[in-house]
């Protein structure tokens, strides 16, 4: 049987945290940045952890992260 193969893009996309949980940046970060506040912007880096319903597609689109 041949290994998996992960999405590229998913794994550039997301981080898994020590505990298995997988983490993901926010949206609205990559332009048009002056008409949003500073504190908007500041609250954009931050990663969260990424929603409960999307993480059985994610483990099996990466399945060796």
């Amino acid at each position: 049987m041949p290994k998996m193969k992960t999405k590229r893009a998913a794994a550039k996309r997301f981080k898994k945290t020590g505990s298995g949980k997988l983490m993901r940046f926010k949206a609205n970060k990559s332009h048009i940045l002056t008409k949003k506040t500073t504190k908007r912007k500041r609250n954009l880096r931050k990663p969260i952890e990424a929603d409960q319903t999307n993480v059985k597609t994610m483990k099996k689109i990466m399945p060796y992260l």
